[in-house]
């Protein structure tokens, strides 16, 4: 359980930090904006179609007497756009990701070096295009796995009691589990690690990763709240990567300073005199 309340902490971490840093926060929400703009279209054509869609799906239904063809159609547009809402909300962090690539790198790296006792922030020194294909790639597997999980749980909905009750938690926690993947992806591609590494990683400290992703699977859930908590989410996924990997945090430095300053590498080791080795070179 401390792992739980240790993922929900880095979280809160991340939003402070980015709150410490206007001018990355601002940066930060602007692939956000273009993303919420994208999904709201979509979901407000199904919302439109929806119906229209499933009549057509469901010709068998069509002489069935009232209410039950109503009942029933009416049912599985709710579903479909249930499901669709869950997908919306484990692909909407890919993408906007996948959008905003350079500014979330940024952010990630000062991140790494407001945090890292020696102000050292690991570098992929890869081209922006290969990083680019790396994260497209990444994200379309993870989301293939998001959506057989929302198949699986869209057929257990129809369990009586089970299906209203246990299905729509066991949801927030899957979504939490990819959410966060997505997002510690952006510091753990810098280093390098594979998805199947990652995923490793995330499984064996499972209690930490809901603690981090499954509030912030809910509370993208809310209009508008995902955009604004994009930047924090990503530095607290920094923060949580560092510990997935045994690195070591400054809790001195955590959160920067206040001013511009703080986008700058910050150290709790003093420098060396002139002429004598840097520490960690």
């Amino acid at each position: 359980m401390r792992d739980l309340g240790a993922g929900f902490r880095y979280l809160l971490k991340g939003q402070r930090w980015v709150a410490r840093h206007g001018r990355q926060y601002g940066f930060g929400l602007l692939p956000g904006l273009i993303t919420l703009v994208l999904y709201a279209a979509a979901l407000v054509a199904l919302a439109t179609w929806g119906e229209d869609a499933v009549g057509w799906a469901t010709p068998f239904a069509d002489d069935w007497t009232s209410p039950w063809r109503g009942l029933f159609r009416g049912f599985l547009t709710a579903v479909l756009f249930a499901l669709a809402l869950l997908l919306a909300v484990v692909t909407f962090t890919a993408v906007t990701l996948l959008i905003g690539q350079p500014f979330y790198e940024n952010l990630s790296e000062k991140v790494d070096r407001d945090v890292s006792p020696d102000g050292h922030a690991p570098e992929s020194g890869l081209p922006l295009w290969r990083e680019l294909w790396i994260s497209g790639r990444d994200s379309l597997r993870i989301v293939v796995r998001a959506a057989l999980w929302g198949v699986l749980l869209f057929g257990c909905g129809f369990i009586p009691v089970v299906g209203q009750t246990a299905v729509p938690v066991i949801g927030f926690f899957v979504t939490g589990f990819f959410l966060t993947e997505e997002l510690t992806a952006v510091a753990l591609q810098r280093r390098s690690v594979e998805l199947r590494t990652r995923l490793t990683l995330l499984r064996s400290r499972k209690t930490l990763v809901w603690g981090f992703g499954t509030p912030l699977a809910v509370a993208f859930l809310v209009p508008f709240v995902a955009v604004f908590l994009m930047p924090g989410a990503v530095a607290g996924a920094t923060l949580m990567a560092r510990d997935l990997l045994g690195e070591e945090i400054d809790e001195d430095g955590e959160g920067g300073e206040s001013s511009e300053e703080g986008d700058r590498a910050a150290t709790t080791i003093p420098q060396p005199p002139s002429g004598s080795p840097s520490p960690g070179r």
